[in-house]
C-alpha cells in the first residue's frame, strides 16, 4: 500500500491493475477550463478527471463559506464511487506539477477513511520525463461502491479556532507576502489569522518539483515554539495546506488537523481579527 508518494515507475507497473486508479487534478485558480483542457489532451493512461470546483470541493455559500468548502461527504463518496473506487482500490493522484490540487484529492480520500492513496511525487512532468506513455480523450472505470470510514485526518472550524486560539500552532501555507499582508491576489481582505506562523507549501519541493528529502521536512516542520499546541494547517481556501500535511505525514511527523475553510473562509466574518 502507497500512503504517501509514489514514484512514476510504479505506476508505470501498474498500468493493468483494475485495483489501481488513477486521478488527473490538473487545475487553475484562474481558468477553471485549463485542467480539463490539459487532461484530454494528454494524461497517465486509465486516469480519470477530477475537477476542483465541481468534484474536490462543494458549494459555495456567498458571505458564509470559503472558495474551496468541503463537499458533502455522501456527495464525495459517490464522485469515489463513480471513479471506481472501493475499500480494495489503490489510488494514485497527480496534477500538473507542484502537487497542491493532488494534495487536495489526497487530503479528501484521507477525510472518508481511504488510506491507499498517494501523490505521484513530481506529477506529470516527472512521468513525461521518463518518457511514459499519454492517453488521450476521456477515460471511466467500472463504478464502485466507495465505503465511508473513520475519518484518516482531523478537521477544526473557525469557531475552533476563535474559541481554543491559544492553544493551536496555526501554519499558513500561503506565500509570505501574501501572508503579511502586502499583496493579496485573489480574496478582498489581506493579511493572516492572528498567531499563526508562515511556512509556504513551496518549499516542500525542489527545483524539480519532487518533495525534499523527509529529513529536511522534519526538521521544517518538526520546530514548533509550542509542542504542547495542536498543530492546524491553513491557506486561502483550504487546497494548499492539504500539500503541507502530505509533507508532514511523508517526513513521518504526525499529522497536522486541517482548517478547511481557511483564511477567504475566516474573512467573511468581519468580526473575526485579521492581522498583518
Amino acid at each position: 500500500m502507497y500512503d504517501t508518494l509514489i514514484e512514476p515507475k510504479v505506476q508505470l507497473d501498474h498500468l493493468n491493475d483494475s485495483n489501481w486508479c488513477v486521478i488527473d487534478c490538473r487545475a487553475s485558480l484562474t481558468d477553471p477550463h485549463v485542467g480539463r483542457a490539459a487532461y484530454i489532451a494528454g494524461h497517465v493512461p486509465g486516469a480519470v478527471f477530477a475537477d476542483l470546483a465541481t468534484d474536490l470541493s462543494g458549494p459555495l455559500v456567498a458571505g458564509v463559506t470559503g472558495r474551496h468548502p468541503l463537499p458533502d461527504p455522501a456527495v464525495l463518496a459517490e464522485t469515489f464511487g463513480r471513479w471506481g473506487i472501493d475499500a480494495r482500490t489503490q489510488v494514485v493522484v497527480y496534477d500538473a506539477a507542484n502537487s497542491v490540487y493532488a494534495a487536495r484529492a489526497w487530503w479528501l480520500l484521507r477525510w472518508l477513511g481511504h488510506e491507499a492513496v498517494a501523490v505521484i511525487n513530481g506529477g506529470i512532468a516527472a512521468w513525461q520525463s521518463a518518457g511514459y506513455p499519454l492517453h488521450s480523450g476521456i477515460e471511466q472505470r467500472p463504478a464502485r461502491t466507495f465505503p465511508v470510514r473513520p475519518a484518516l485526518t482531523k478537521i477544526v472550524t473557525a469557531d475552533d479556532i476563535v474559541q481554543r486560539g491559544a492553544g493551536l500552532d496555526l501554519v499558513d501555507a500561503r506565500a509570505e507576502a501574501r501572508f503579511r499582508g502586502e499583496v493579496e491576489p485573489i480574496d478582498p481582505v489581506a493579511g493572516h489569522i492572528p498567531g499563526a506562523r508562515c511556512l509556504p507549501f513551496e518549499a516542500n519541493l525542489g527545483a524539480d518539483n519532487r518533495f525534499v528529502a523527509s529529513e529536511a521536512s522534519r526538521r521544517r516542520f518538526g520546530s514548533r515554539p509550542a509542542p504542547e499546541k495542536q498543530l492546524v494547517c491553513y491557506c486561502g481556501s483550504g487546497v494548499s495546506a492539504c500539500h503541507n500535511i502530505l509533507a508532514m505525514r511523508h517526513a513521518g511527523l504526525p499529522e497536522a488537523a486541517l482548517y478547511p475553510g481557511s483564511f477567504s473562509e475566516w474573512i467573511q466574518d468581519p468580526n473575526r481579527p485579521v492581522e498583518r
